[in-house]
């Protein structure tokens, strides 16, 4: 097992310019001998170690060091390096004992402490009861002050172990299945192995350890005693143990941004004299979780779901950009001031709690809300998680908007992004877009929001940022390309809101939501040479113009998938089908087939108005149609303001 880093480079200058105290060697019984108590503060990250990156190559080495010293044809290996822990003692501890604060290297002092207790576990079941005991000296701190204490265990880990720790250590307690996580894993994996080794069984290639059971049990003793080595770095005196934390990474699980933060957080909780332990409790513990810490890719990039939070609410509270690798030093320039004393603190992070909250909350969103609705459409379907900031900054129970102007802004920025795809415009300066938008809404009368960012997106001039007009809309959709331009999900996304907005425009359809599964489908097939010929025979241009206009969103419908499957080229009549054999329905056209299983809106229109033909003609006429009905379901910009920021634009010129 390899350290994070060379001990060369834990030797440095410390905060105040002098040197560091130079880092020790030590074992694990000059770790734990003795009455010491590790205690793993609050602001740790929890236990993440796993099998096949840390625990199982641990093993590996272990008994590749014990089997070594059993072999008389194998030179012994003296020690094997593990890494780095690095303590400060604490302030104040119990009469009597040694308590010392962990800065890094909690993941290897867990897994050794619970690596000590597994294998001492197996020595006494098998009655190798004196290796046994020189272990039982480095797990717990016996002497009867202690029972029933935390500073019975040697190591004593952050909040969210602590339950899981002891029933592993000591089977106190009894956490359901689903409580029983990594620290659970570990002990049991290394209390398998090593009673898989000890009883002599062969390994995955057949081979049997080496030596007698006697002997095998001194030798992993030993090892595990004496010849796991760390570098130790004792920090107490005027040490930064900030600074010493932000350079340490522990094996295979780099620190997250969040890490740091909370690193960060509460030591300085610690030095303004705050419950840090409830801190730990009500502020950070949902932040320790698998849902949080799970990877998420954004375009070329994955971070875990709790940076992406922190980098959007920052970006939120600022109103600058933040680039994604600086959100540690952002958040500590930001929060230093916002935590100036306990009181100031409490607040601070009381509401990064809540927006925590909100986000964490987006997925459960009812899409009959704005807020579900930009969700949905937006941010997943239009993929611009980009706009988030913004998003947040709208729907913060810090905040406390309107619900009218909630509604108001977040259909302001829709319709700018769903006009803007629909033209194929870019997004490219969307980042920007967001923090000019935040700094405006941030000087406009509280509980203007809405009416702030539809002025601000009618104001835009430049072409990576204007927000286009009705006028755009009906005069370019008609013309442009969107299947395949347009990514197909992103079309379904605005033809269902043209669907919702005819039904319930007319109350004959009721709440009758939509068909789950709905798909795109060409109207007139993509291969429409193979039914679709006209008389008299198109030229080769109008043949060009028709490959053109079968892909433009008026020839674009929904149906399910089961349906667009038996459409697929067929002729739109019963009378041009007559012989057609193929897709399970004999002798009938598309729009039998599709009046016969239809219940969307938007086809029944095509299906009531175009009872012998669909045309090229007719496919212009509805993109027309489709493009005023866009309009609508997403209103544009505000025309007055639009106007004079044209006029302005052409005087400046």
């Amino acid at each position: 097992m390899t350290a994070a880093e060379p001990e060369g480079a834990l030797t440095r200058e410390g905060s105040d310019g002098g040197q560091m105290q130079q880092p020790s060697k030590a074992t694990a019984t000059e770790l734990f001998e003795g009455r010491k108590h590790y205690v793993i503060p609050a602001y740790q990250r929890p236990y993440v170690w796993t099998e096949e990156d840390q625990w199982a190559p641990l093993w590996d080495d272990i008994i590749r060091v014990a089997e070594s010293h059993l072999l008389e044809d194998m030179k012994p290996v003296a020690s094997h390096f593990l890494g780095a822990v690095v303590f400060e003692l604490m302030k104040s501890g119990s009469v009597g004992i040694t308590e010392l604060d962990v800065i890094d290297g909690q993941q290897r002092l867990t897994t050794l402490q619970l690596l000590l207790d597994a294998v001492e576990d197996v020595l006494s079941e098998y009655g190798q009861s004196e290796a046994a005991e020189r272990l039982e000296e480095l797990i717990a701190n016996r002497q009867s002050a202690y029972a029933g204490k935390a500073q019975r265990f040697k190591l004593w880990p952050s909040q969210a172990n602590r339950a899981e720790f002891v029933y592993a250590m000591d089977g106190a307690g009894t956490p359901r299945p689903e409580e029983l996580g990594q620290i659970h894993g570990a002990h049991l994996f290394f209390k398998n192995e090593a009673a898989r080794w000890l009883l002599g069984e062969p390994d995955a290639d057949g081979i049997v350890p080496p030596g007698t059971p006697e002997e095998r049990s001194n030798e992993l003793a030993n090892t595990l005693s004496n010849r796991l080595v760390v570098v130790a770095i004792d920090l107490t005196g005027d040490d930064d143990a900030q600074l010493i934390f932000e350079t340490l990474n522990d094996r295979g699980t780099p620190l997250l941004k969040a890490d740091l933060i909370k690193n960060w957080v509460f030591r300085r909780g610690v030095s303004l004299g705050a419950d840090v332990d409830r801190w730990s409790r009500t502020i950070w513990e949902d932040f320790d979780t698998d849902w949080w810490r799970e990877e998420i890719t954004q375009g070329r990039m994955s971070r875990s779901r709790v940076d992406i939070f922190l980098h959007y609410w920052l970006i939120m509270r600022l109103r600058e950009e933040v680039k994604a690798e600086l959100v540690f030093r952002s958040f500590t320039e930001y929060a230093r001031p916002q935590m100036a004393d306990v009181e100031t603190a409490d607040a601070f992070l009381q509401e990064l709690r809540r927006d925590a909250d909100t986000y964490r909350g987006l997925g459960t969103l009812p899409v009959d809300t704005a807020a579900g609705r930009f969700r949905t459409r937006v941010i997943e379907a239009m993929e611009l998680a980009a706009t988030t900031p913004a998003f947040l900054y709208l729907i913060s129970l810090n905040h406390a908007l309107p619900p009218e102007q909630v509604e108001r802004g977040l259909g302001a920025i829709e319709s700018w992004v769903v006009r803007r795809t629909l033209l194929q415009l870019t997004s490219k300066d969307m980042n920007k877009l967001i923090v000019a938008l935040l700094k405006s809404v941030s000087l406009a009368p509280f509980g203007t929001a809405g009416d702030a960012i539809r002025e601000f997106l009618s104001r835009q001039t430049a072409g990576t940022r204007e927000w286009p007009s009705d006028e755009d809309l009906l005069e370019r959709i008609p013309e442009l390309r969107m299947y395949r331009n347009i990514k197909q999900g992103r079309i379904a996304v605005v033809l269902s809101a043209v669907e919702e907005h005819k039904r319930a425009r007319d109350p004959k359809y009721g709440a009758v939501g939509l068909p789950a599964g709905l798909t795109l489908e060409h109207v007139m097939p993509q291969k429409w040479r193979e039914h679709w010929t006209s008389q008299p025979q198109l030229s080769p241009e109008q043949e060009a113009t028709r490959d053109r206009i079968v892909h433009t969103l008026g020839n674009l419908t929904l149906v399910n998938q089961a349906l667009n499957s038996s459409l697929s080229n067929r002729p739109w009549t019963d009378a041009e089908a007559d012989g057609l054999e193929s897709g399970g329905h004999s002798d009938r056209g598309k729009r039998s087939i599709l009046s016969q299983f239809n219940l969307i809106v938007l086809n029944k229109e095509i299906l009531d108005a175009h009872p012998q033909e669909w045309t090229d003609a007719d496919i212009r006429d509805r993109s027309v149609s489709l493009a005023g009905t866009i309009a609508q379901v997403w209103p544009g910009p505000d025309e007055d303001v639009q106007a004079a920021a044209r006029r302005a634009l052409l005087v400046g010129d």
